[in-house]
C-alpha cells in the first residue's frame, strides 16, 4: 500500500509520565519515537509503570501541496491502549500492543500548525491483552517490557474516495493473481516485470490477473512482481511472489509442500528483540537477515511478537519463510507447567478457561481479535507461511478451534493450533518442543512432523551473572562440536526415518539473560556460519534422499 504522499513523524517528541489522564502543561523532556521509553536509544530510558500514563506531544505543518483531500494518520504499533488527540479533540482509540492502525486527521486539521498527541496506558501483567515475553522483572526466558510507541508514525493524503483495503491471492497452479479490494468501485491493477507491464484487469471490488508469464517464489529464487493498483484517484503501489503452500501425503506420511513439492524448512527461533528492544536502529534488520540467509537457514519462526512490515519485506526479498506466532497473553503462568512442559507432554482440556489462565471473557474476546487482526495485517506478506496460535499452552484455550476460525479467513497458510505441549490434535503440524534429553520424535502419519524447539545450549563469553540456557557449554570448540553431534547425530536420524520435514533451533540471537543464541546480542556470530550452512546442507539432501527413497518404495 506505497503511495506517494508520505509525511514521516518519526524523530523527537515530547514526552510526560504521569498519574493523570489529562494531558500536562508541562513535558518532562524528549523521546525519539520510534522507540520505547524503557530503550536507551529512545533517550528516556525509564520504564512506565501500571498505575501511569505515557504522553506524547508533536508539533507539525503539512508540507505544501501534501493536502489532497482526506489526510491518514498511520501508526506501526503502539504499546498497549492509545487514544490519539489532534489539537485537543479526540480522533480515535486503540487497543493493543502489537497491531498496525490509522485514524482519519481530517475533520480536525489546522492550516498551518498541528498539536497531535497521544495518551498511551501498559500492563505487561495485564490478563487480556497480548504481551508475548514482557515481564516487568526480566530473567531467563521472560525479558523487559516495552511500551509505547514502538513503531514508525507517519501522514499520507488520499481522495475522497481510496484504497481501503488490498488483498492479494495468488495461484500457481491456474497462473492467476486475484486481487479482492474495498471499497467495490471500479479499478485498474497492472503487473509489472521489472519496468515491463506483463498482465493488466479491471473490476469492480475484485480483479482477475493472469501471471502465467511470472516465475514462482522460492526460497532460491524469491521472485517478486510490481503491482499498480489505481483506484479513481488513488494509485497504490505493492506486489506479490506466486508461491502455494500445501501438505502432500507420501508413503503414508503429510509433509510440507510449496510449490506443489515437498520441502524442509531449517530454522531459528527468534524473539524480535533488538538494540532499541522491540525496536531495531536503522540497518539492523536486513543485516541480520541476510547473515541468517547467507548461514543457509530458509526459514525463521517468529516468536509470541509481531515485526514492522519492512521485517516481512525483507523477509520476501531475501527468500525467508516465515513461521508468525500470535503474541501469547491470559493470566500469569503456573510455575510448575513451565517446569514439567520440556519432561512430560501436558495434554490438558483446554476448553478448562480457568485453569488455562482464559477465565476473562474479554482476554478471549481481545485474543481473536488481535490474532484476526494479525492474519488480516501478514495477509499479503509473500514469506509467511505458518501461523501458530498458542505457544507450550501459555493462555491457550480452544486450540483447535482457534486454529479452525484463522484457517477459514486464510486457507493458504499452515497452522500448528499448539506449539509444544499441549498437543490437542489438530491443526497441520505434529509440534514438538525437545530440551533437556535426546530428540525422540515419532510420526503420527496425520499432520506433518516438526520439531519446532530445540537446542538452546548456552556459550557467552561475556557471561552475565544469571545467564540462562538449557545446556552451559564452555567454550566456542565445544560450542561448535555440540551443534555439530545435535544435528548429525539426532536431528538427521529423524530426516532419514520419520519424515521430520522441519527443524526450528532456539535460538537465533542471545536476550539479555538468556545466552542461548547462535548470535551475540549485537547479532556477531558465536560459531561459525559455514559450519550452520554446511549441516543445513546435510538436513536439505537427506529429505531429498528421502523423498527420493518414498518415491521408489513407497515409504522410508
Amino acid at each position: 500500500m506505497k503511495r506517494e504522499s508520505f509525511f514521516s513523524l518519526d524523530g523527537d517528541w515530547e514526552y510526560a509520565i504521569t498519574r493523570s489522564e489529562t494531558p500536562p502543561d508541562v513535558y518532562d523532556g524528549v523521546i525519539r519515537v520510534p522507540y520505547s521509553p524503557e530503550s536507551v536509544l529512545s533517550g528516556v530510558n525509564r520504564a512506565l509503570r501500571k498505575d501511569e500514563f505515557l504522553h506524547y506531544r508533536r508539533i507539525f505543518e503539512l508540507p505544501r501541496g501534501f493536502r489532497k483531500r482526506k489526510v491518514l494518520l498511520n501508526v506501526g504499533a503502539c504499546d498497549q491502549v492509545c487514544t490519539v488527540f489532534l489539537n485537543s479533540v479526540p480522533v480515535g482509540c486503540h487497543e493493543g500492543g502489537y497491531l498496525p492502525f490509522s485514524f482519519d486527521l481530517t475533520p480536525c486539521l489546522c492550516e498551518g500548525k498541528n498539536e497531535l498527541c497521544f495518551t498511551v496506558t501498559d500492563n505487561a501483567d495485564s490478563d487480556v491483552y497480548g504481551r508475548g515475553k514482557q515481564r516487568y522483572r526480566r530473567g531467563g526466558i521472560w525479558y523487559t517490557a516495552v511500551s509505547g510507541i514502538w513503531q514508525s508514525v507517519w501522514l499520507e493524503s488520499v481522495p475522497e474516495v481510496y484504497t481501503e483495503e488490498l488483498r492479494l491471492l495468488p495461484d500457481l497452479d491456474r497462473k492467476t493473481l486475484t486481487i479482492e479490494f474495498k471499497p467495490a468501485v471500479h479499478a485498474r491493477a497492472e503487473v509489472f516485470e521489472g519496468t515491463r507491464p506483463i498482465s493488466v484487469g479491471e473490476g469492480e471490488g475484485k480483479i482477475e490477473l493472469d501471471v502465467s508469464l511470472c516465475k514462482p517464489w522460492t526460497p532460491e529464487r524469491p521472485e517478486l512482481y510490481v503491482v499498480q493498483f489505481t483506484l479513481g484517484e488513488d494509485r497504490v503501489t505493492t506486489y506479490f511472489g506466486l508461491r502455494k503452500f500445501s501438505l502432500v501425503e507420501r508413503g503414508g506420511k503429510r509433509f510440507f509442500a510449496l510449490n506443489n513439492e515437498p520441502v524442509f524448512m531449517n530454522g531459528l527461533l527468534d524473539q524480535g528483540y533488538w538494540s532499541g528492544i522491540y525496536t531495531p536502529r536503522p540497518g539492523e534488520m536486513l543485516e541480520c537477515l541476510s547473515k541468517v540467509k547467507a548461514a543457509g537457514f530458509n526459514m525463521l519462526r517468529k516468536h509470541l511478537k509481531i515485526e514492522p512490515l519492512v521485517w516481512y519485506y525483507y523477509c520476501d526479498v531475501l527468500g525467508i519463510l516465515v513461521w508468525q506466532d500470535m503474541p501469547n497473553g491470559g493470566a500469569q503462568y503456573k510455575q510448575w507447567r513451565i517446569n514439567l512442559g520440556p519432561f512430560v507432554d501436558l495434554r490438558l482440556n483446554d476448553a478448562d478457561y480457568r485453569s488455562m489462565g482464559r477465565e476473562n471473557p474479554l482476554s478471549r474476546a481481545q485474543y481473536m481479535k488481535e490474532a484476526i487482526g494479525t492474519v488480516s495485517a501478514l495477509f499479503n506478506c509473500v514469506s509467511v507461511c505458518l501461523y501458530a496460535p498458542f505457544n507450550e499452552g501459555w493462555g491457550q484455550f480452544d486450540a483447535v478451534k482457534v486454529s479452525e476460525i484463522l484457517k477459514e479467513l486464510d486457507p493458504g497458510r499452515f497452522y500448528d493450533h499448539a506449539s509444544g505441549w499441549q498437543d490437542m490434535g489438530g491443526g497441520d503440524v505434529c509440534s514438538k518442543h525437545v530440551y533437556f534429553r535426546k530428540v525422540k520424535l515419532k510420526n503420527d502419519g496425520k499432520r506433518a512432523l516438526a520439531l519446532t524447539e530445540f537446542g538452546g545450549y548456552a556459550f557467552s563469553e561475556r557471561a552475565p551473572k544469571k545467564a540462562f540456557g538449557y545446556k552451559k557449554i564452555g567454550s566456542r570448540a565445544q560450542f561448535e562440536a555440540a551443534i555439530s553431534s545435535l544435528f548429525r547425530g539426532e536431528i538427521l536420524p529423524l530426516v532419514e526415518r520419520e519424515g521430520l520435514c522441519a527443524t526450528v533451533y532456539t535460538q537465533l540471537k542471545d536476550v539479555e539473560d538468556e545466552v542461548n543464541g547462535l548470535m551475540t546480542e549485537e547479532g556477531r556470530w558465536k560459531v561459525d556460519p559455514a559450519l550452520l550452512k554446511a549441516l543445513g546442507e546435510e538436513l536439505f539432501a537427506a529429505f531429498s534422499k528421502a523423498q527420493k527413497t518414498i518415491a521408489e518404495n513407497g515409504d522410508l
